[in-house]
């Protein structure tokens, strides 16, 4: 996520190294590379230009304290106006209304329908919500399909009418069935188009007007950087929509569109999507996103994701069986499957801070327990509740049978047994409960 851009900041930030004081000078040079950073990310000239001015004209004459370096004290500026640039403060969604009405806009190819059903799981899940997804689509066939597949996927009702061409229509049957069948959030999908024209306009500008949504989001594809600000515009001067959503954030992402949209449109980025599952979905926070854009990671949401997942019944049973001795591969495997719930890999690794820096080169995998499950799929019950019997003409099998090399299974034996001692040292004095400790963090961070 925005990996080039953080390199090249990283790198802009270094000129001030070994200096012992911000100057006019060692700073104009500085921001120079942050404007070619910025501006190779795709961000509008404009923008990047004013961005700079912003950040030299707090630079210049701050003393730096004992306990800061300049290039700390500039990377604390930029993180600062970086967050002033996406939006601040968090911005929540409107759920007033009864039942609420979200509109979802955007062209073919941003992700709208999948996100519909990602928001619709969110609302469901997160705020204990009865949502009802509606397929506006009137042109694309494919579109209606893929919403019944996502709302089955997801367990919420798809609301659709096949026959009918008149997309105002079906939005207003679909918020009269929703009251009907007690469904407080109607989510409608609208039609995409491959550019922005007129008689899409119109179209969604009369829905808009015909049912008063509580919420107008614009879904953007944010891989492709200033066409989708410019498109963001022209939407927003016809909708006047509430918020934005950046999709596909997991991929190729340059920044361009994270970084400008707000200044263009004024309107605050809601959400992200980070994947293709339906829980790949985050809440957008301005200074998280940050401090993972200068590689200082966002361990907040790190922390949240495990809370997520975290099972305190589980928890226990895994208690008992350290202290008994009797961990084995099958809680083991317990384990990576909550870890692979939290998000793919590479996500994950980005919140830990400094670790994009120091794993730059490494190619992170999503399927990276696959040669470990795997493994331990090719065991036997017995041998993964008691590993102690794994000999050798066992690991032979066992590598073979998982299409491993001997030296994997080895490997992952020794990590295991290195694991097992950790833990059991933790059920210890000095390690004292670390459920409770988990439980305590549970309770003690801000909630989304």
């Amino acid at each position: 996520m925005f990996d080039n851009l953080s390199d090249k900041l990283d790198k802009a930030f270094h000129i001030l190294k070994g200096h012992g004081k911000i100057t006019e000078v060692n700073v104009a040079e500085t921001l120079k590379e942050v404007r070619r950073a910025l501006l190779d990310a795709d961000v509008n000239f404009k923008i990047a230009k004013d961005f700079t001015t912003k950040v030299k004209e707090k630079a210049i004459g701050q003393n730096v304290l004992t306990t800061l370096q300049p290039g700390q004290l500039l990377v604390k500026i930029v993180k600062d106006e970086l967050t002033e640039l996406m939006g601040g403060d968090v911005a929540g969604i409107n759920l007033s209304g009864n039942p609420t009405v979200i509109l979802m806009s955007g062209l073919q190819g941003s992700g709208k329908t999948t996100f519909s059903g990602k928001l619709a799981n969110y609302l469901k899940t997160k705020k204990n919500k009865k949502p009802l997804l509606v397929a506006c689509d009137i042109y694309r066939p494919a579109a209606i399909k893929q919403l019944h597949v996502v709302g089955e996927s997801i367990g919420v009702d798809v609301y659709s009418e096949p026959d009918n061409t008149n997309p105002v229509i079906i939005a207003q049957n679909a918020i009269s069935f929703a009251k009907h069948q007690g469904l407080n959030v109607v989510i409608i999908d609208t039609a995409g188009r491959l550019a922005v024209d007129e008689a899409m306009m119109i179209e969604i500008s009369n829905v808009h007007k015909a049912i008063q949504p509580q919420e107008t989001l614009f879904v953007v594809d944010s891989m492709t950087g200033q066409d989708a600000v410019n498109t963001a515009k022209a939407f927003n001067d016809r909708l006047n929509f509430d918020g934005v959503i950046l999709t596909k954030l997991d991929g190729d992402t340059r920044g361009g569109a994270a970084l400008s949209i707000k200044s263009v449109v004024n309107k605050p980025i809601k959400f992200v999507g980070t994947g293709e599952k339906m829980d790949a979905i985050d809440v957008f926070y301005p200074v998280r996103m940050a401090e993972r854009i200068l590689g200082m990671g966002d361990v907040v949401s790190l922390v949240e994701r495990a809370q997520e997942q975290f099972d305190e019944e589980e928890a226990r049973k895994i208690q008992k069986k350290i202290a008994k001795n009797e961990f084995g591969f099958d809680d083991f495997l317990s384990q990576i499957q909550q870890v692979k719930k939290m998000g793919n890999m590479k996500d994950l690794v980005g919140m830990i801070p400094g670790a994009t820096k120091a794993m730059k080169d490494v190619e992170i995998e999503d399927d990276a327990f696959k040669s470990i499950e795997a493994i331990i799929y090719s065991m036997t019950p017995k041998e993964r509740s008691k590993p102690a019997i794994i000999d050798v003409k066992r690991k032979t099998r066992i590598a073979k049978g998982s299409g491993t090399k001997i030296e994997q299974v080895n490997q992952l034996m020794k990590q295991f047994e290195q694991m097992s001692k950790m833990m059991k040292m933790m059920q210890g004095p000095g390690g004292k409960n670390m459920m409770k400790m988990m439980g305590n963090m549970k309770g003690g961070m801000p909630q989304r």
